[in-house]
């Protein structure tokens, strides 16, 4: 399984960076794990995007969507023109609706809900879903791939059940939005990079990459909280290429 960073900030963006996005190829599929500002732009940089089988959303925030409502104009035109064959595949949620029914365009994409607890089979790719604790519906999505094991974490805040979820995953891409003081201030929804490495630890993971970063927290404290918990973290750099 090749796995590429195309995005790794939220809820927004520096300057020159992208929200969410993860490209996973492999021997004969190639799928997207959200598609946040900026990240079709990327995708284009790895791969012809008319050779992408689907897109999965952790969940629709704009911050994990938004460069999927770009994507395609992309697809309807590669449709006419013939260099694809059929729609855009794309697995979501159907939470909040007022984003979710302004999915589907033309005949571009594809829609397909998912289950929350649910499991779905993309070519060699067997992915499951788990609901997380955020403001909105979402999922964690553990992905399958020829005894190799990634999951994602979606946005979240901490719960044990996430434990058992990454258990033994050879690579846990997790968000990191909060510092530790966010959390002195009570605030909600997202992991403090310090949960993601607690988390990662105590579900034998063997390697942790720290994304869904805030623009404006320094990188270099967000890394050195994680490693007070667990030594195999690093931040995740965009295209950035990981062999599993």
């Amino acid at each position: 399984m090749k796995v590429t960073i195309l995005g790794k900030y939220g809820p927004y963006p520096p300057a020159g960076g992208s929200c969410s996005g993860y490209l996973l190829e492999g021997e004969n599929t190639k799928i997207l794990l959200d598609c946040g500002n900026g990240v079709f732009n990327r995708l284009q940089r790895f791969i012809p995007h008319e050779t992408l089988d689907a897109v999965v959303i952790s969940h629709l925030h704009w911050d994990h969507v938004a460069d999927l409502f770009i994507f395609r104009y992309a697809v309807e035109r590669s449709l006419v023109r013939g260099r694809r064959k059929s729609p855009l595949e794309v697995y979501t949620l159907t939470e909040p609706w007022e984003i979710y029914s302004f999915l589907p365009f033309l005949n571009a994409v594809d829609i397909k809900p998912v289950n929350r607890y649910g499991e779905i089979q993309l070519g060699e790719f067997k992915l499951n879903f788990l609901p997380t604790v955020h403001s909105k519906p979402c999922c964690a999505i553990k992905v399958e791939n020829e005894g190799k094991v990634l999951t994602y974490s979606g946005d979240t805040e901490y719960f044990e059940g996430l434990i058992d979820f990454v258990s033994n995953s050879h690579l846990f891409l997790c968000e990191a939005n909060f510092l530790a003081r966010d959390l002195a201030l009570n605030r909600s929804n997202h992991l403090a990079s310090f949960q993601a490495a607690q988390i990662a630890r105590e579900g034998g993971v063997k390697d942790l990459k720290l994304t869904h970063l805030h623009p404006e927290n320094p990188e270099e404290e967000v890394l050195s909280e994680a490693r007070a918990e667990f030594n195999r973290v690093e931040v995740a750099k965009e295209g950035e290429v990981i062999i599993l």
